[in-house]
């Protein structure tokens, strides 16, 4: 009986943390949950609101998420997994089961890819230090517009010395290609080019 009772107590006290979590505002951006427009009849607040299937984490990622990235469509994408000096990447985590994904694409999640700029076609010059000069232009993408985790890894090949005029960001993500009915594939190419 008294375990029954832990039970309950538990299932109640996880039902409102869930509860709790849907009730939070989404953030719009880094730094709000809202957005403030001054209409002819006075401001107006907006806010995001939970949709079924849509995503609640992150923010609206900028077009550019660095300086010099250029921002393509699915037509560029299609174009580009055809061309063999383009490599589309996969920047979900691991954490992130591939079940579907843009056919033809690479999958090297954001968090490794200082440890795989040779993959990227970079030589390394010792710590931490690569010539990307013959390395393979790179199309970034993710979850979607929400999504900070290829622009994080795009942030973090910058760093690193990868030029930014052979970046390319799919911004639309899976979402989007998913959305505008395009095929997907069950897991990703190997990264050997």
């Amino acid at each position: 009986m008294n375990r029954l009772i832990v039970l309950a107590l538990l299932g109640a006290a996880w039902g409102l943390g869930a509860q709790a979590d849907e009730n939070k505002p989404l953030r719009i951006t880094k730094e709000s949950h809202e957005f403030v427009v001054q209409t002819p009849d006075g401001p107006l607040v907006i806010t995001r609101a939970k949709k079924m299937g849509g995503l609640t984490k992150g923010f609206i990622q900028p077009l550019v998420p660095q300086p010099g990235v250029t921002p393509v469509t699915e037509i560029d994408v299609l174009h580009a997994l055809n061309d063999p000096s383009t490599m589309v990447i996969d920047m979900r985590d691991d954490e992130d089961l591939l079940t579907s994904t843009i056919p033809n694409s690479y999958h090297i999640p954001y968090t490794e890819l200082e440890d795989r700029m040779d993959e990227l076609g970079c030589l390394s010059r010792g710590k931490s230090q690569w010539d990307c000069s013959d390395a393979f232009k790179i199309v970034a993408f993710c979850h979607g517009p929400m999504c900070v985790q290829s622009p994080a890894g795009i942030a973090r090949i910058v760093h690193m010395g990868f030029p930014v005029n052979k970046i390319s960001y799919y911004r639309g993500g899976m979402m989007d290609w998913e959305a505008l009915g395009l095929t997907t594939v069950t897991g990703n190419r190997p990264t050997t080019k």
